[in-house]
């Protein structure tokens, strides 16, 4: 019998079905358009775009130009890339436009879907963000769709890491900007750290389109983006403290691994007070429970996590002597990223690598407040129907479920369970077998890269070719991926979210082109691309007899978004395809999660060595399990972004006081009134309000005055005289500190002097966010704790955290007005000691120079020749073309040496 929710949706449909078909008449309206945008010339489209353009400056709303504009852009993609967008990508165009997540299924286009409100939001000429998961990706979107842009009239730039300053400002300045989430992320710090407006490179936050928005806002969105300096060194603590730890037994430490959190038990506690004063470490007669240990407890904690929750080719991998974190969710390695709290440092004590020092945050935002800065925000993906509560209750982003352009003819079947890892891992291997030996291409799908390891060496011994695509292998991604769908290929993929290139049945036909010209570029390329679409087209008709493409699923992930983007790989605009996961009682989600009455059912079924349980109970089962651990990742994120908040209107507020300081031409009055602020302050302090004469202490301040504004005045004199009170004095030291600084901008020159206000207010303000943050840092560690003593940490959080904020400010003014105060221009005598020692630093950079040229001498005329090894493009004689190194990076020229002990001597 049928439920009333399904005869209601059998009758009305689903509210996802009402909403697409109220657009569909605006899709009609284009169509009606198309013959007339069809008889435009090239150039004709580009008036048009003026046209718009003008027309939007003009008042006219976006949604009454929406039909031309998406005509106009259609025409433009059929003339450029041959590609002519289905009404149902119209339908999702439609969607962006309107500030939601449209959901479409791998293989319907949505590279080219964002062309179309793209375009039509950059008619305000305020820049649109296409926002990418991986910087391959944002290079070759921007460069295959800024072919349809151009023919629209307009520009196209890509940002990337290590990207020369002009290259990226031009970049954001064009109509439409390409860029990973990490990239626009940094820049938007970046930017908050530069000294001068004109060095800035973002320019607002108009709209933004987020590909793969649940990765990128949901997975990712647990870690905040972070920019950092080095502070001490530590590293004989990390590798000490890691002697230690190996020692520990389980009776030693307590490991939940539903929640990943490790802490030591009380014996765990004794054994490494014991064993720490052995080593040394903690000195005799102190305890770890003393406040001075507090330190060596952080350490021995980040240790235990280290050896306990963190594991080598599943969280990490160590490449170059380097540890390199592991995106569970991609399955990439985030280069460059690194874990807080020292945690990094003692992952890298474990595996026996060089220990980088520990840093200190300088700035930070999490990408939930960084893609709330847009006044629109819009994404797309293969999967956000599951998270559709978090997009709208975190973002305010509705999910709609975009038709495909044909209907799936995708079987998928239900899980098969086995009792054993080693059952499960024999079934796949006999599975793969099956659809090789009949040329069905087979994906499948693993959690780590330790499982697609452990299985390729399983399909070596059966002799069966693979491709294996993990972090290790990330370089040959988009090549191994497009030859995914060839007749009686198998890949192995470590998860497959955000991969970018289509698995086309056949093989990927443009893929096949550009390595023919590669090849062979004088062949012509009409005459290769004809070739190798008849033989796609053979291989083709094979690969769909063969039944499609197989995607197999060793484990389920804890996300059913990762299992349905791995599912969605197969069966793209129409094609057959068949999607299976194979399960084990030993997999983690199946240990951690599942139901121990699953087990006993299988018991009591007395299953044979082999066998597999197949039931849709089980899926409920085990999606059930996964909504669990999808509402505890939510809950983290949840949690993130409340504290993150609080931070967050104090970085509203810093980042707006930067801006209007670069903005400003004359800061004077602002300065003017700090000190008087300081003033007050001070006068204050020293008398204190309805005290009496007597009671006043004019001698400090007198001292407080001299320190903090550096002048001298009679304030005991002036305390003495007949009918003086405290108002008179403040009014006095305003009069005496604003004659001071006038003098100063006299000696100096008022142009001079403004720009010096400016430095040091800007040079000020950062040092004192950096200290802030760092100890915002402290209070987020030990806030936690205050829910023992039933106070909320939240609340804590909030009401210390406004405190601090408020002694910042006060420090902030103290600091400036006391800078300014001691200013004065330099004698003669130091200019010429300053002149001297400017003189002999350039002679040791030309020796330095010499010296490093010594080697290798150049040819008269010629420029040196890079390093074997150095990166593309190095010339030693052009800075400029050593990209941005740090100062312990590997120096570009490919010496093998840290920049600072190369090339960096001479900068």
């Amino acid at each position: 019998m049928l439920g009333i929710g399904t005869v209601t949706r059998k009758v009305f449909g689903t509210r996802n079905d009402r909403m697409v078909k109220k657009v569909r008449p605006l899709v009609a309206r284009v169509n009606e358009l198309e013959p007339e945008f069809q008889a435009l010339t090239d150039e004709g489209i580009k008036d048009k775009t003026r046209e718009l353009m003008r027309r939007c400056a003009d008042g006219e709303d976006l949604d009454d130009l929406l039909p031309e504009a998406f005509a106009n852009c259609r025409e433009a993609a059929r003339r450029a890339l041959g590609l002519r967008a289905f009404d149902v990508q119209l339908v999702g165009g439609i969607f962006l436009h309107r500030g939601n997540i449209a959901e479409m299924k791998t293989g319907e286009g949505k590279t080219l879907v964002a062309t179309f409100p793209a375009y039509l939001n950059a008619l305000t000429g305020k820049g649109v963000h296409i926002v990418t998961v991986n910087d391959y990706l944002a290079k070759r979107d921007a460069e295959w769709m800024g072919k349809v842009f151009a023919h629209l009239g307009m520009t196209t730039g890509v940002v990337y890491p290590w990207q020369p300053e002009e290259e990226k400002r031009a970049a954001y300045r064009a109509d439409i900007t390409y860029g990973t989430n990490n990239e626009l992320g940094f820049d938007y710090l970046r930017d908050n750290m530069k000294a001068e407006l004109k060095d800035m490179s973002q320019r607002g936050h108009h709209f933004a389109i987020v590909d793969e928005v649940d990765s990128i806002l949901i997975d990712e969105a647990r870690t905040p983006l972070i920019i950092s300096g080095p502070s001490q060194d530590r590293s004989e603590l990390y590798v000490a403290m890691d002697k230690v730890v190996p020692d520990l037994t389980e009776e030693h430490y307590k490991l939940d691994e539903k929640t990943r959190i490790v802490t030591f038990t009380e014996e765990g506690n004794e054994f490494m007070e014991e064993r720490l004063h052995e080593v040394g470490i903690l000195p005799e007669g102190q305890s770890l429970y003393d406040p001075e240990s507090t330190t060596i407890v952080h350490h021995a904690t980040q240790a235990l996590k280290a050896h306990k929750l963190f594991l080598k080719d599943k969280d990490y991998i160590v490449r170059d002597g380097e540890v390199m974190l592991i995106d569970e969710f991609t399955g990439r390695m985030m280069r460059g990223r690194r874990l807080s709290e020292g945690l990094h440092q003692a992952i890298e004590a474990k595996e026996g690598v060089k220990i980088q020092p520990e840093n200190v945050t300088l700035a930070s935002v999490t990408f939930q407040n960084y893609f709330r800065l847009y006044e629109k925000l819009a994404g797309m993906t293969g999967t956000a129907a599951t998270e559709a509560e978090e997009f709208m209750q975190i973002y305010g982003l509705g999910v709609v479920e975009i038709p495909t352009n044909r209907p799936v003819a995708r079987k998928d079947e239900h899980d098969a369970v086995y009792r054993t890892a080693r059952e499960k891992f024999e079934a796949i291997v006999a599975s793969i077998k099956q659809a090789n030996e009949r040329g069905q291409p087979v994906l499948v799908g693993t959690t780590s890269i330790e499982k697609s390891e452990k299985l390729a060496e399983l399909l070596k011994k059966d002799k069966i070719p693979h491709n294996v695509l993990n972090a290790r292998h990330h370089e040959q991604e988009a090549k191994i991926v497009a030859e995914a769908g060839r007749f009686g290929a198998v890949t192995i993929a470590t998860n497959m979210a955000g991969r970018g290139t289509d698995i086309q049945l056949g093989g990927n036909v443009e893929m096949k082109v550009m390595e023919a010209l590669a090849a062979d570029p004088e062949a012509h390329p009409d005459e290769i691309r004809a070739r190798i679409e008849a033989e796609h087209a053979d291989e083709k008709q094979k690969v769909l007899e063969a039944g499609g493409l197989f995607v197999l699923g060793t484990e389920r992930h804890e996300s059913r978004r990762i299992d349905n983007q791995l599912r969605g790989r197969s069966g793209r605009q129409g094609d057959p395809g068949l999607s299976a996961f194979f399960l084990s009682l030993e997999d983690d989600l199946m240990r951690i999660f599942g139901s121990d009455r699953l087990d006993k059912v299988l018991s009591t079924l007395g299953m044979k060595e082999g066998e597999a349980i197949v039931h849709p109970w089980v899926n409920k089962s085990l999606e059930k399990a996964q909504a669990k651990v999808e509402g505890r990742n939510f809950d983290i994120r949840k949690q993130l972004l409340k504290f993150d908040d609080v931070m967050n209107e104090q970085r509203k507020v810093i980042f707006g006081q930067r801006l209007e300081i670069m903005k400003a031409a004359d800061l004077s009055e602002i300065v003017q009134d700090m000190r008087h602020q300081v003033i007050d302050d001070l006068v204050e302090t020293y008398m204190p309000p309805k005290s009496y004469a007597d009671q006043w202490d004019t001698e400090g301040l007198h001292e407080a005055v001299v320190d903090q504004l550096s002048i001298d005045v009679p304030v005991a004199a002036w305390a003495d005289e007949e009918g003086v009170d405290d108002e008179e004095i403040r009014e006095r030291l305003y009069d005496a500190a604003d004659e001071a600084m006038a003098a100063k901008a006299a000696q100096f020159g008022p142009d001079v002097m403004r720009n010096i206000e400016k430095q040091v207010l800007l040079q000020t303000i950062d040092t004192k966010w950096r200290e802030h943050l760092l100890t915002l840092e402290h209070l987020r560690s030990v806030v936690g704790f205050r829910g023992y003593a039933q106070r909320d940490p939240l609340n804590e959080y909030k009401t210390e955290s406004f405190t601090l904020f408020e002694s910042m400010l006060n420090a902030l003014r103290e600091e400036v007005s006391r800078k300014l105060g001691q200013i004065r221009p330099l004698t003669e005598e130091e200019r010429g000691a300053m002149m001297r020692q400017l003189a002999e630093q350039q002679q040791q950079m030309a020796e330095a120079a010499e010296q490093a040229t010594a080697q290798h001498p150049p040819a008269p005329g010629e420029a040196p020749p890079p390093a074997e090894g150095a990166i593309e493009g190095f010339d030693e004689t052009r800075p400029e073309t050593w990209g941005r190194p740090g100062r312990n990076d590997a120096c570009p020229c490919g010496s093998g040496r840290k920049f600072k002990h190369c090339h960096g001597q001479l900068v």
